[in-house]
């Protein structure tokens, strides 16, 4: 799966009216940014937090799906964010998701967010539990 791959599965979900866009995908590293817009601030002003996380949990989650055989699917099993600052509306944020772990029921992905200046914004550690998908549900 590629950048592209990815931008196309998002279409029209959570991650898409974020305004995320994948930079590099592979089986261990998943880049993307986002701009802030007003509307995922709170209301000091600054990037909400479950913005922050949004961001973060959509690459690894994608990271995951794609390390994954197609008869599978994954979830969130835990996720860990330690917020470092803050980001302003308007500016551009870059999330990497690192895969730490690659096990038969759950991945266990890293994922440092930062402002364009390099400065750490939050740092993000998830396991993402995989399951095979039953007969006739959904992707």
């Amino acid at each position: 799966m590629d950048a592209v791959t990815l931008q196309n599965r998002i279409k029209g979900t959570f991650p898409d009216f974020l305004g995320i866009k994948f930079l590099e995908v592979s089986t261990r590293t998943i880049v993307a940014e986002m701009v802030v817009q007003k509307e995922f601030c709170n209301f000091s002003g600054y990037m909400h937090g479950g913005a922050v996380m949004t961001f973060a949990d959509t690459l690894g989650a994608l990271g995951t799906i794609v390390n994954m055989q197609e008869n599978f699917r994954t979830t969130t099993l835990e996720s860990k964010t330690n917020f470092l600052r803050s980001v302003n509306e308007g500016e551009t944020i870059t999330a990497e998701s690192r895969r730490l772990h690659l096990g038969r029921s759950t991945m266990v992905w890293e994922t440092t967010v930062r402002k364009e200046t390099g400065k750490l914004v939050a740092v993000v550690t998830q396991t993402q539990m995989i399951m095979e998908r039953k007969p006739g549900k959904q992707k």
